[in-house]
């Protein structure tokens, strides 16, 4: 394992033979977090953009999303085919025919070689599970479930709408179509241990699921979390001690399981803390120098 976990690159690398990128698309859809049917506010750290890119609010479709996103990955990594990586707030939370069509002109676009769906473990039903199954015989698919932590606690206090017993019923529920699934875990929230943190992993690693994100908490402008976070009521993982969790992580995940994240993307306009959130190059090299310190790989502790 040339990087001591199994990343993307090469995951996408073994199936398709050359670089292949996720274009990020903004499908302007929303949140039953937001919307009122969960809360009206959404998790703590989730601001009103929920990790969009404004692009739709500019009037950009989602093929005219893909096509400027291929021209600049194609220029900065030399990338031949591209996943179309539908993001910001819940991508299953919208009516059957009006999902279908965006997922249908995303697989439009040329070179378009498959679709991620970012979306809550609460907002998908079996038309749309049926549907990416179809999509799924001649294209990469892709379910990102949103789960953070595998401490129902920690899920009521973030305000996250469910728990962990749902997402577990997303699984099961996306399992045998040949669609992947990935998770997303957030490492350093509120009131939650390191002991907490790794309990996650193991929950997660039990599952079988097919990959991982793994993201730091960062403070944002607008969220509860700024509130808590300025009130002194909150404080973020040290850089070095981010970086030992997320190594302690990987060693209790699966060795098969793509590692599709090490670490977050703020934008630098919105973020209040840690600065250092930043500094993604110097974060995966320090990940990257503690696994070889430690002579340890992903999989290491897995049971």
């Amino acid at each position: 394992m040339k990087n001591r976990f199994y990343d993307l690159n090469t995951y996408f690398r073994n199936i398709f033979g050359c670089r292949v990128q996720k274009i990020t698309v903004d499908a302007g859809l929303n949140c039953p977090n937001r919307d009122g049917t969960i809360s009206e506010y959404g998790c703590i750290y989730c601001n009103s953009k929920g990790s969009g890119t404004g692009a739709h609010a500019r009037g950009l479709s989602v093929s005219e999303q893909l096509v400027l996103g291929k021209a600049a990955l194609s220029r900065r990594y030399g990338a031949k085919k591209f996943i179309a990586y539908f993001q910001s707030f819940s991508n299953t939370y919208a009516p059957y025919e009006k999902l279908k069509n965006l997922y249908d002109e995303a697989l439009s676009v040329e070179d378009i070689a498959g679709l991620s769906i970012g979306t809550r473990p609460d907002c998908i039903n079996e038309p749309v599970l049926n549907l990416l199954q179809d999509y799924s015989k001649d294209s990469l698919v892709w379910m990102e479930y949103g789960l953070q932590s595998a401490n129902d606690p920690t899920l009521e206090l973030i305000n996250r709408g469910h728990d962990f017993e749902c997402f577990k019923k997303a699984v099961k529920l996306t399992k045998g179509r040949n669609i992947k699934i990935c998770a997303h875990v957030i490492l350093g929230l509120p009131g939650e241990e390191k002991s907490q943190m790794l309990e996650t992993a193991k929950a997660v690693g039990d599952l079988k699921i097919d990959g991982i994100k793994i993201h730091l908490l960062y403070v944002v402008k607008g969220t509860k979390m700024e509130e808590l976070y300025l009130n002194g009521r909150f404080r973020c993982l040290e850089q070095e001690e981010y970086c030992g969790i997320v190594c302690d992580f990987l060693e209790l995940l699966p060795e098969e399981m793509v590692i599709q994240r090490l670490t977050g993307d703020p934008h630098r306009d919105e973020l209040v803390a840690p600065m250092w959130a930043l500094e993604k190059t110097k974060t995966l090299s320090i990940i990257k120098n503690i696994l070889e310190e430690r002579d340890s790989r992903q999989g290491k502790f897995a049971s």
